[in-house]
């Protein structure tokens, strides 16, 4: 594992040096976006659904890390508003179908910029996220535990998917974007579902994988792209609870169990679009807890990610 984490550290470390010789080195004035735009799957889904619940402990509070990053620059980032756009979907994959849970009408990245530049461009002084791959990681981890591919298999179906998620994030460049963050699955091999199924190697490894891939695949886009490392707070939080005033790292706080798909780890599974503060485990305080299901985080965890995000932005632009 700790030859795994250098390679990421030499790619990232390579990533910087390449944005310094582009000059983001010199910063000449501080960003202040008119505008925060938003794609991706349901790390990033504001609520885009009938009920409009997100995968989260849904208590009313800007529980999701685009909100942090919108807020933090007096920003309202909603389905649609004059201060951002969302198009973040649950579930969604970057190019495949059908998504996670297995349905194909859910819009893949690819498709939600596709809505987007067909009726829109990037202006100069947007700000774009993109969060994206973890619905992809969820299909192809499955597949192993299934028994239905291997993890070779997987391994490259995953890097596949970390170049389609590149390209998404070229034709933004492309189309006149000049800040985009980037952000991959956080490691897995932290999350619920890997303790659950006693897989955080294979999980971890698959996580790296892909990381790997995205950071090759923009490595000259660092003029006007910034990877957030989702994978690097997620493991100092997990390594650290109490630093992120954390009790409980390693449980669901959600007690919601669902019989379909869910959030695509399988059937009768806690899904935390389902979950409210009555919902979450009896005597416990959610604020304290990382995960809210096997995946995804609470609105705490989501805060975490949301100030990270924000900080290293703000470091970059």
């Amino acid at each position: 594992m700790a030859t795994q984490w250098l390679r990421r550290a030499w790619l990232l470390a390579a990533s910087a040096l390449l944005l310094a010789a582009c000059g983001g080195g010199t910063i000449v004035s501080k960003l202040e976006p008119t505008r925060v735009v938003n794609f991706g799957d349901g790390m990033g889904d504001l609520g885009n659904n009938s009920t409009g619940a997100r995968y989260t402990v849904n208590d009313g509070s800007n529980n999701n890390w685009t909100q942090y990053v919108a807020s933090g620059y007096g920003r309202a980032l909603t389905a649609r508003s004059a201060g951002g756009l969302a198009f973040a979907v649950g579930n969604a994959r970057i190019t495949a179908k059908p998504d996670a849970a297995g349905s194909s009408t859910t819009p893949t990245v690819k498709e939600q910029v596709d809505a987007f530049l067909a009726a829109d461009h990037p202006a100069g002084n947007d700000l774009i996220l993109v969060s994206a791959g973890t619905s992809d990681m969820i299909v192809e981890l499955r597949g192993v535990l299934d028994g239905t591919q291997s993890e070779d298999q997987a391994r490259a179906n995953l890097q596949a998917a970390a170049r389609d998620f590149g390209a998404q994030i070229r034709r933004l460049v492309e189309a006149g974007a000049k800040h985009v963050v980037a952000i991959g699955p956080y490691n897995l091999g932290r999350s619920v579902w890997a303790r659950q199924t006693g897989q955080a190697g294979l999980m971890e490894r698959t996580s790296t994988r892909f990381t790997d891939a995205l950071l090759i695949s923009i490595v000259d886009l660092g003029a006007n792209v910034l990877y957030v490392d989702s994978a690097l707070m997620f493991n100092l939080d997990t390594g650290n609870p109490g630093g992120a005033s954390l009790d409980n790292v390693v449980d669901a706080s959600c007690t919601t169990v669902d019989p379909g798909p869910g959030i695509g780890t399988g059937a009768n599974q806690v899904n935390s679009l389902l979950c409210t503060p009555a919902t979450v485990v009896a005597g416990s305080n959610y604020t304290r807890y990382l995960f809210a299901d096997r995946i995804y985080p609470t609105p705490r965890g989501h805060q975490l990610l949301g100030e990270f995000a924000l900080g290293r932005i703000r470091e970059r632009w």
